[in-house]
């Protein structure tokens, strides 16, 4: 069986750390990146991103590295959070007829705030014979997709809760910034209100749990407080002062009429002293899951994005969501 050829679209710290697990799988083949930066384009992929083997090189454009490269499986998408940018950057891919995994978030579940976008695309992938999907940790797993799996087990589900608690301080730089680290209060719920800060995708976990179960997805209310340092704390990236944002406290609640059926409840904070991950599924019977240590949120990412691969590849065309795919284990 030949190997399936994978290309990396964005390379910061996630997509350089997915071109290093793709490169330990025996079944997968690197075969170029594309990167706008250009102190990287038109530099060995190998050299970028510290792979002992030969990898393609980084373009400039998709069009640009399919000439080059050839036959391109499936493209490894890390380029943002940003859906309708994210949906442009696709279309060329599948109309070609390249799958793609995206760790957009939200992609997870683009229907919620693209529908048309994401009817185009899942056209477009049907025509060119691709498949797409929004992958990653959270979302994607644990605030989602975990949920669900837990439900099958259950005879009736009346409610789903989720809380996540990150201590940013182990995260790569980006997610500090993004969660507001260092920032004044005010400038953060600023920020937020303006749709600038915050979370990405947490409305799309809560849709995509609520769609799985059969609940509305059109009342559903989202909050964002910061959270505040009460001591100096200083990281790789942020030196925050007492008073500054420390990070953030995320709520999003499903409704039916007047009754609250899904509640996800997120911490990410710089100096978190208790990460843990927890889902409660309320019914007949109840379960509760948690990962006492949390679910470890840059290297679950990458490996959610890889594993996914060969579950898409084996998917009709079109736009998929991760409870399409089923649930996957790693190569060993």
């Amino acid at each position: 069986m030949s190997p399936i050829k994978c290309a990396q679209f964005g390379l910061g710290p996630i997509g350089i750390a997915s071109l290093q697990l793709v490169a330990e799988r025996a079944g997968m083949e690197i075969v170029g990146a594309i990167d706008i930066d250009p102190t990287k384009a038109g530099r060995p992929v190998a050299e970028v991103a510290g792979l002992k083997s030969e990898s393609g090189r980084v373009f400039e454009s998709f069009a640009a590295l399919r000439e080059a490269a050839g036959r391109i499986d499936v493209v490894l998408h890390t380029a943002g959070s940003d859906v309708n940018a994210t949906l442009g950057q696709i279309e060329p891919m599948v109309r070609a007829g390249v799958s793609v995994a995206t760790t957009c978030e939200p992609m997870l579940f683009p229907a919620l705030t693209a529908p048309e976008g994401a009817a185009a695309l899942d056209a477009a992938c049907r025509a060119g014979g691709a498949r797409v999907v929004g992958t990653g940790v959270n979302p994607g797993f644990v605030m989602d997709l975990l949920p669900v799996v837990l439900t099958a087990v259950t005879r009736r589900v009346d409610r789903i809760f989720a809380r996540r608690v990150v201590d940013a301080s182990t995260r790569r730089g980006p997610l500090q910034k993004k969660v507001g680290s260092g920032m004044e209060p005010a400038t953060f719920r600023e920020r937020f209100a303006a749709g600038k800060a915050g979370h990405a995708g947490f409305r799309e976990s809560a849709a995509l749990v609520a769609s799985c179960l059969g609940w509305p997805t059109h009342d559903i209310r989202e909050t964002c407080e910061p959270v505040v340092a009460e001591a100096a704390i200083q990281t790789d990236h942020f030196s925050v002062k007492p008073g500054q944002t420390r990070g953030l406290h995320q709520i999003v609640e499903v409704f039916d009429g007047s009754r609250q059926v899904i509640e996800l409840d997120l911490t990410m904070a710089l100096a978190e002293p208790n990460p843990h991950d927890l889902v409660r599924v309320e019914g007949d019977p109840v379960i509760e899951f948690e990962a006492r240590a949390g679910v470890a949120g840059d290297t679950a990412t990458v490996a959610s994005l890889v594993n996914v691969v060969p579950r898409l590849l084996a998917a009709t065309p079109g736009l998929k969501l991760m409870t399409d795919l089923g649930s996957g284990v790693a190569a060993r």
